[in-house]
């Protein structure tokens, strides 16, 4: 095992035909269809003719590396083979090939009839389950396959760009068939791929399986490497971490919490022992304290009661802690136009509020995986804004500084997380809501590509626009959670189908360090204040220090787009969610800076045609868009720009709200109109004074960046923003 300074371990095993090395956190175990219909009596295998007591023996040496890469930490991935009740994934070669045989006498049931264990590889079906041995355990990824490779019609590479995975560690079978299909499936993809000789086999060993396992090594490492499971075993075993099982005596002096949120920490604290009600205790301790220090953070805060209700359930929920849900005890808050069953949902707005049946399906996501609701958060009314000024229940300030705004629409969001009161909150994304918030408060602001999560039970803004925001505290807290939340809701009319295009993977050599980034044009950085354009300077120094290629880049299709946001027609959604008449009927309860912008609305008197020229040259800036992110040698990776160009005081936005408020969006309008994903990522900070320029003025404001990147490009954004975030923290 060798390691750099700050960069996790990088493993190296014997192997054919040369040693394997594997950096541990980009390295993914992929246990290859261990289920019943393969590997029990009258299950599929069996019926076709397979030797049982082959692919049996590869059971107890993949259980034992399934535990020792769960103790090391590892993502794990699991597959089943198996098509649809209907089997309207089956292709008809599959299905009668075999038993079409002429003089046939083995293949007598095909897919889909009725055996022992159930329908013959059908989902759904006990047949179709992994064994009890290596059943997977609360976040771990299955997989489920049509074909015998793993890649085709799934959404395998999505999930391991998501991990960052670059390295596969492969069990399972048959050796003949899926394992070494699914290995080739990789290896074109550009993952590097090891298979491990015990944990792994088929139905004819004898004839097969060296053969098989000869082809992935062969002429040098043609589809990857092969290896031992022993030499496996010692390389992890010194990264092995114990946990409190089911039944075994808890601490007799409970884990104190030492107030680190971060999901992963909270993940080790609890695996080792933390109670979630220790935690809830804590946090709210210094929501009361926090109160003293800006009262507008919450609109609705759970009683501690019931959080700690929840904190104990979960306790009896899940009495081992080797198996625990990603978001155990986590605690989180949403942004108060996100439903939650039987609390009123405001967006700021008291007389309009709604009491909703149900909740918003990203909220049930979240608390289905463990997490902890600790309660709805403050934002610019109607969710329109970026200052956070907008709100009849308080403006929030900054968590730097009580002077400087918190920016909006997701004030609460930002200032929940950045004061460290929750681990992370649910916000929502139309025009910069869900990044220069957390850009002010020196957090992480996510917005993934619009329609890759679930926008029911949403207050809408700019429904077309809109999408659910993440605001965390690191980029691995933000990956985490999307991949909890990413999912196709067929009843979400704006959700993307479930499988696209994906680039392929760098996994190893020069380019998988290097990127290629693009930045704005020097006019457009002018608008920047001087602080913003020394921090900005900085962050492309860094980036390329880092690996990144500056290229230079088409400006307009983004300048274009973020004009026609609020100086086209778009702003008229902003009504056309709501029902008729109801600016004038609502007039009187509403912010007067809304009144105003509402009204500006309704003076244009915006015409079809006007509407649908804007919607022509929407679809026109964002194919110009995808040609800057094209995969080509000119395209670039993500498009860096600062999250805002400079960090108004309270007072100056109160005396300016509209012309102060637009200044803000300068680099975030563009994002949802153009389809775009990004991230917002903290970039140190600088002196109050530099932006004031006032030599009295003492403290520090925090200085962020965003790394956009095209539609369903979020892997790869998150990936280079996560490097960023290392190498800024190392510096620190």
């Amino acid at each position: 095992m060798h390691t750099t300074q700050n960069a996790p371990p990088v493993l190296s095993i014997d192997a054919k035909p040369y040693a394997y090395s594997f950096p541990l956190q980009h390295t993914a175990l992929l246990v290859i269809d261990m289920q019943r219909d393969f590997l029990l009596a009258k299950g599929f295998g069996e019926i076709q003719g397979g030797n049982l007591e082959d692919v049996q023996a590869s059971i107890a040496p993949t259980k034992k590396l399934l535990a020792a890469c769960r103790g090391a930490g590892m993502t794990i991935v699991h597959t089943r083979e198996g098509h649809k009740p209907d089997l309207s994934d089956c292709p008809s070669s599959k299905l009668v090939r075999q038993a079409a045989t002429p003089g046939n006498t083995q293949h007598n049931l095909v897919i889909g009839d009725k055996g022992e264990l159930g329908r013959l590889l059908t989902r759904g079906e006990y047949g179709h389950d992994i064994v009890d041995e290596l059943k997977p355990i609360p976040g771990e990824v299955v997989i489920d396959k049509p074909g015998k490779g793993s890649f085709w019609n799934t959404t395998i590479l999505h999930k391991l760009k998501a991990r960052a995975i670059t390295h596969l560690i492969v069990a399972g079978v048959t050796t003949e068939c899926c394992f070494a299909t699914s290995i080739r499936e990789a290896n074109d993809r550009g993952l590097e791929c090891c298979g491990i000789v015990e944990a792994t086999s088929g139905y004819n060993d004898t004839n097969f399986k060296q053969c098989s396992l000869d082809m992935i090594h062969w002429s040098q490492g043609l589809f990857g490497f092969v290896a031992n499971l022993q030499p496996l075993l010692d390389a992890l075993a010194p990264l092995a971490t114990h946990s409190i099982a089911t039944g075994s005596t808890p601490p007799q002096t409970p884990l104190d919490f030492d107030g680190d949120l971060a999901i992963p920490s909270l993940q080790k604290a609890y695996k080792n022992g933390l109670s979630p009600v220790t935690v809830v205790e804590a946090i709210y301790n210094k929501i009361e304290a926090y109160h003293k220090i800006d009262p507008a953070v919450w609109i609705y805060l759970e009683s501690r009661d019931n959080a700690l209700a929840a904190a104990k359930a979960l306790s009896v929920k899940y009495p081992d802690r080797s198996a625990l849900p990603p978001l155990f005890g986590i605690p989180f808050s949403v942004k108060d136009s996100i439903d939650v069953a039987g609390l009123p949902t405001t967006t700021a707005c008291p007389p309009l509020a709604h009491v909703p049946s149900a909740s918003a399906v990203v909220h049930d996501k979240v608390l289905a995986e463990g997490a902890i609701f600790v309660g709805k958060t403050n934002l610019d009314q109607l969710a329109t804004g970026l200052t956070g000024c907008r709100s009849p229940y308080g403006i929030p300030h900054s968590v730097y500084h009580k002077d400087y705004i918190s920016g909006g629409s997701s004030s609460g969001n930002a200032v929940s997380v950045g004061a460290h009161l929750v681990s992370f909150s649910l916000a929502t994304d139309t025009a910069g809501s869900g990044r220069v918030p957390p850009g002010y408060n020196g957090v992480v602001g996510y917005k993934p590509t619009r329609g890759t999560l679930s926008f029911r039970g949403v207050t809408p803004a700019c429904l077309s626009l809109d999408c659910i925001a993440l605001t965390t505290l690191t980029i691995t807290d933000a990956r985490l959670l999307w991949q909890i939340l990413e999912e196709h809701d067929p009843l979400d009319p704006y959700s993307k189908p479930a499988i696209a295009f994906e680039r392929h993977i760098n996994s190893i050599g020069p380019q998988s360090r290097s990127f290629k980034f693009g930045i704005p044009p020097q006019e457009a950085l002018a608008v920047c204040s001087f602080p913003a354009r020394r921090k900005f300077n900085e962050t492309v120094a860094q980036l390329q220090k880092l690996g990144g290629v500056l290229l230079p880049i088409d400006w307009s299709p983004f300048k274009k787009a973020g004009e026609l946001l609020y100086d086209g027609t778009f702003v008229s959604e902003r009504l056309a969610s709501l029902p008729d008449n109801w600016l004038e009927q609502s007039r009187s309860v509403l912010h007067p800076v809304i009144v105003e912008l509402m009204d500006a609305v309704v003076a244009r008197q915006s015409t079809a045609v006007q509407a649908y020229r804007d919607l022509q040259l929407k679809t026109l800036y964002t194919r110009q868009a995808e040609q800057v992110f094209s995969y080509s040698a000119t395209g670039i990776d993500v498009l860096v720009v600062p999250t805002a160009p400079t960090h108004w005081k309270i007072e100056e936005v109160l005396a300016d709200p509209i012309k102060k408020n637009s200044y803000l969006g300068e680099f975030t309008h563009c994002g949802n109109v153009l389809d775009l994903c990004g991230v917002a990522v903290p970039a140190g900070t600088y002196p109050i004074k530099e932006l004031s320029r006032v030599e009295a003025d003492e403290g520090e404001l925090p200085f962020s960046v965003t790394f956009l990147g095209g539609s369903r490009m979020d892997a790869e954004v998150l990936e280079i923003a996560r490097r960023f975030e290392e190498s800024i923290k190392s510096d620190a």
